[in-house]
């Protein structure tokens, strides 16, 4: 009967202490695939190195950047309104063609938490396998 009493206290004592920190149930692992999780709330709580999934309409294209590892570079709008910055590399996964303002775009990859809404990366395969692969899907195409 005493065990059964310490075992409730401690069960009592551990949802007591989870609940003032609920963060404890949340907090991704690096590269862990996180359900249910939004661009928004990683932006709300400032996370990084999360994978995640979404979409949003093409707000700007940008230039490529062409240091080190080509990317093709666009901003999306997301439902929420929040602007994403899509860095998808072109050495590694095929371009998006005929990309413009308005289009829909899904994405999976891996989210870089900065003060403007975020950078999306890793939106395509690994080659050496050690990271979950991503992808852009476009116009009924996935790009991965």
């Amino acid at each position: 009967m005493k065990k059964n009493l310490y075992l409730l206290i401690l069960v009592a004592a551990l949802l007591v202490y989870i609940n003032q920190h609920p963060e404890l149930l949340n907090e991704p692992e690096w590269g862990q695939v996180t359900t249910g999780q939004t661009v928004e709330e990683a932006y709300r709580h400032q996370r990084s190195d999360v994978q995640l999934q979404g979409s949003g309409k093409v707000k700007r294209v940008l230039s490529d950047d062409n240091k080190g590892s080509r990317h093709q570079r666009f901003i999306l709008e997301l439902p929420s309104g929040l602007s994403l910055l899509v860095a998808h590399n072109i050495d590694l996964a095929p371009r998006i063609e005929g990309l413009r303002r308005g289009d829909e775009v899904g994405f999976y990859g891996e989210y870089e938490w900065n003060n403007q809404g975020g950078v999306m990366h890793w939106t395509h395969h690994d080659p050496a396998g050690r990271h979950v692969g991503g992808w852009l899907k476009h116009a009924g195409r996935t790009y991965e």
